[in-house]
């Protein structure tokens, strides 16, 4: 009876370690996990650092050298950024298509730092005060 026990211990170990490796893998698989990724890949050491610490990034406009803050989320989360640091105006302006916070907040930097003007053309303005603080502090 203890050697069949003993058996059974490291095949259910195994089995738990399988387990735990495939919900890793998926769960470091998943399109928003992907597109964190490839946001990271993007980012500057500051921006990255930034982003790790408060769920945003800074950009700088290639046009007009004004500061936005790129805030987690898909829509209404680029504020343009005063001196003081405060959010001076929001700007609502996403990629076409059904993207996940990651690729959105790429093509929203690519914008910004690329083709300013035009990204500000196209985008909706927004009062900052829109939206809280909470609004952006949901978890991953």
């Amino acid at each position: 009876m203890i050697a069949a026990v003993w058996l059974r211990a490291p095949a259910r170990a195994r089995l738990h370690a399988l387990r735990e490796l495939y919900r890793r893998f998926f769960g470091e698989n998943t399109p928003d996990a992907r597109g964190r990724r490839l946001l990271a890949e993007w980012l500057s050491p500051a921006q990255h650092a930034q982003f790790e610490q408060h769920r945003y990034f800074d950009v700088i406009g290639c046009d007009t050298g004004k500061r936005y803050r790129i805030h987690y989320g898909t829509a209404a989360n680029v504020h343009e950024i005063d001196d003081e640091g405060r959010a001076a105006m929001g700007w609502c302006f996403v990629p076409s298509g059904f993207l996940v916070p990651g690729d959105v907040m790429l093509a929203q930097k690519v914008a910004l730092e690329t083709d300013e003007s035009a990204a500000i053309a196209l985008a909706n303005r927004f009062p900052p005060a829109t939206h809280s603080e909470h609004f952006y502090r949901r978890p991953f």
